[in-house]
């Protein structure tokens, strides 16, 4: 029995140890499933959709979908788990009826994965259309605070992602999530998804140590540390500063390795969980587990 016991806390440890890496998957045949497809890629991270991401429709979660999820993370032991919003949120539209109806999916959303015991919510923060950029950021901050004051006992923590920049979305600069960030109210409800191929895209270059060093410090001194709660590991088809978001596989795009086993060494980052979102081709269990072993493989 102590022999037994000891092996299981070394088991134990070295998954502690383990970076917390995963990947976004499926949730065909059923939330849970996800879970199990993670573990077979050993996974100590994962990202779902609750619903169809790009559709208005919701959906309501059975107690048997709630309990076999929890179920399943009590079987594979993956705790650090993101649910991601639908595409169609756009909390910026300075069109009112999008607006409810985003405000709305966002508040759904944050419900499901409260009742899942998912601990994160990644939400694009939105495009403003037209006008000005500062009335899109308020009109998120506003939007947010409305939420989230509806949901006092609310579990997941919100994390607003790093954007490419296409046309008028918003995000892309660390100076405007910092200032979406400051008008919130119960800023400990908030967070940050850096994505990869997203900051690239915006103008962040993080290929070499120099760079990588002064987009984090950046990054600390705009918005810190503190609030980057969440990776997105994605290579890119398109160059620094693009404003274009095309993911590719890691080590195959624009940004190069290297960048990557910057990331996966940084101290700071040890214990934020990160996930890939590369393209999905007709194999897509083995382009997930070609990445992920890439990264792996990346740690020192």
């Amino acid at each position: 029995m102590n022999s037994v016991n000891s092996l299981r806390e070394k088991e134990k440890g070295n998954h502690e140890q383990s970076p917390l890496l995963g990947a976004h998957l499926s949730i065909a045949g059923g939330l849970h499933k996800a879970l199990y497809r993670a573990r077979n890629l050993a996974c100590t991270a994962l990202q779902v959709f609750t619903k169809n991401a790009s559709t208005w429709k919701e959906r309501n979660l059975s107690a048997d979908e709630i309990d076999q999820f929890k179920t399943a993370v009590a079987d594979t032991g993956i705790t650090r788990i993101a649910a991601h919003t639908s595409y169609l949120i756009n909390l910026a539209s300075p069109d009112h009826e999008k607006q409810a109806l985003s405000a709305a999916a966002l508040r759904q959303e944050l419900l499901r994965s409260s009742q899942l015991g998912v601990p994160f919510v990644v939400l694009h923060p939105g495009a403003y259309i037209k006008g000005r950029a500062s009335a899109g950021i308020h009109r998120i901050s506003e939007q947010i605070n409305r939420v989230l004051s509806a949901l006092p006992a609310i579990g997941p923590r919100l994390l607003l992602e790093t954007t490419a920049g296409q046309g008028t979305n918003l995000g892309h600069r660390f100076e405007q999530l910092a200032a979406m960030i400051a008008r919130i109210e119960r800023r400990s409800k908030i967070g940050v998804c850096l994505d990869t191929s997203h900051i690239f895209a915006a103008g962040y270059d993080i290929r070499t140590p120099t760079s990588y060093l002064k987009t984090m410090a950046s990054f600390d001194a705009v918005i810190g540390m503190h609030h980057l709660q969440w990776v997105h590991l994605n290579d890119t088809k398109k160059d620094l500063n693009s404003r274009i978001d095309r993911h590719e596989h890691i080590g195959e795009g624009h940004i190069g390795i290297e960048a990557f086993r910057l990331i996966m060494n940084d101290q700071r980052l040890r214990r934020v969980p990160k996930v890939i979102e590369t393209p999905k081709l007709k194999d897509a269990d083995r382009w997930d587990k070609q990445n992920l072993e890439v990264l792996r493989a990346l740690v020192i």
